[in-house]
């Protein structure tokens, strides 16, 4: 049975720093892509990061390039997002989250703005940036 677990968030101040993780059990990141998600209190789900388990590559939401950081272990099942500068408007509750994705599929551009793309979810980690 697929199952993703994260980890990793906390009360951080602005500017800060923190490292999300994200364990894969029950199918192989090869033939996914592993998107971050957050959503803030009344507000939608919205797509943060998204990157390939088959070619590394990489998709940012415009709010957060150049301040997070997306990668995987594909032998370790481990997708990990840190964060940098971090800034009051990231606080969020973080999802992890897997979608089937056959070589030649959807750009990541395309899969990491829909949650419906999406099969299995994890159950969220919250992110507090306040001073």
């Amino acid at each position: 049975q697929a199952q993703l677990v994260e980890s990793g968030g906390g009360l951080v101040q602005p500017g800060g720093s923190l490292r999300l993780s994200c364990a894969a059990s029950g199918f192989t990141l090869d033939y996914y892509a592993i998107g971050w998600f957050r959503q803030a209190p009344g507000k939608e789900r919205e797509g943060v990061s998204c990157i390939s388990g088959s070619n590394g590559g990489t998709y940012y939401a415009a709010s957060v390039k150049g301040r997070f950081t997306i990668s995987k272990d594909n032998a370790e099942k481990m997708v990990y997002l840190q964060m940098y500068s971090l800034k009051p408007e990231d606080t969020a509750v973080y999802y992890c989250a897997a979608a089937l994705r056959p070589p030649g599929g959807f750009p990541l551009s395309t899969i990491c703005v829909s949650t419906s793309q999406f099969q299995y979810w994890g159950q969220g980690t919250l992110v507090t940036v306040s001073e």
